[in-house]
Order: C-alpha cells, then structure tokens, then sequence
C-alpha cells in the first residue's frame, strides 16, 4: 500500500508528534510505502492570496500542479492509496494550517472537475480508497456529538466526495486529552500503531 501522512503540528515534542512516530512505526510494520508532508516544518501557506482568489474566480481550468508551492503536494495525492492525516482538533475541526492545505490544495482539477455543460462535480482522487485521520480533543466525545463534529463531517462528507467511490474512513480520536492520564494516552498511541498496522 502507499499511505501519505500530512502532519499538523507546529512541534513534534507535543502528544500528536508522539502520535506521528507511532503512525510510522505501524505502516512501516505492514509494509506500506510511506511519504509524509509536515505543514509547518515546511512553511506552507495556507492563506488564500489575492493571486489564489483571482484563479480561482477567473480560470478555474488552470493547472495547480504547476504551481510550485502545491506541486508536491499534488503528486503526493495522486500517487497514494492511503491518506492519513495526524492532527490536534482546535475550535472543533482542523487547525487553520490544515485547513488551509484542503483550500489550496483540493482544487478543481486536482480533487474534482467540473466538466463544461455539467451541473455537478467530478470526483478525481479516485485513487484513494482509505481516508485516515489521527486527532485529539480537550474535550469529551459527548460535547463533540453535541457540536456536531465538524472536523469529522469534513473528512466522512467532504473529502471522501473527491476519493473513490467506495474509499472508507478511520477517525482515530482520542478525547478528553486535557484529563487524561499517562496510562490512558500511552494506550492511545498503542491503538494507533495497531490499527496502522492493520490498514
């Protein structure tokens, strides 16, 4: 399997850099060939600019892969079967830098189409069949179903739309982080190397 990993964390000695490591461990245990993308080691942008906005307003055929500053990240898309993405939950959903890569990056003619005449998209990630996202919470999974988990809605509705039509979806969530114990968060990241492993 070729699994990508985009990680989103501004350090790596935090509890999610600890989750990355057993990401890794678990896919290299199965075998799977692994390319990741740290958001923020890599300064990526995650603001729309004026330039992005006029593209996106005015020539919605140009193609982002030649844009170098995503170039990477699309071929990385392409290329995999697997995307697991390693992240905190701020706010309810996805850290701005995260965010921001699906604004930037998921872009017509990347991640769907829209073809001339129709009225609905075209899904074109078809290539990926496992959507993985690997996240902590503040707070409960009971306050989070009240907010409606929105970070969880992005991944299972938004992003799978652009994934093949039978791709399936893993939330790895721990909650109530602040609360938890050493023991319960070692047992976390022992889940999660065993459900990469098992991918």
């Amino acid at each position: 399997m070729k699994s990508y990993v985009v990680f989103c964390h501004p350090t790596h000695e935090s509890f999610i850099g600890s989750a990355l490591q057993r990401v890794l461990a678990g896919l290299e245990r199965a075998g799977h060939e692994v390319r990741v993308s740290d958001l923020y080691a890599e300064g990526f942008r995650p603001e729309l600019d004026e330039h992005d906005r006029a593209v996106h307003l005015t020539d919605h055929r140009q193609r982002p892969e030649l844009r170098p500053d995503i170039a990477g990240y699309v071929e990385n898309l392409r290329w995999c079967d697997t995307l697991i993405m390693v992240y905190p939950t701020w706010w309810a959903g996805q850290p701005a830098m995260l965010k921001g890569w699906f604004d930037r990056v998921w872009v017509m003619g990347v991640a769907w189409d829209l073809p001339e005449g129709a009225n609905r998209i075209r899904p074109l990630l078809r290539n990926i069949h496992s959507l993985v996202a690997v996240t902590s919470h503040g707070s409960s999974k009971w306050v989070n179903a009240i907010e409606g988990e929105t970070g969880k809605r992005t991944m299972t509705r938004a992003l799978r739309f652009a994934c093949n039509v039978r791709c399936r979806t893993h939330w790895i969530a721990f909650y109530t982080i602040d609360r938890a114990s050493q023991g319960a968060r070692v047992a976390f990241l022992d889940r999660v190397e065993r459900r990469m492993a098992k991918l």
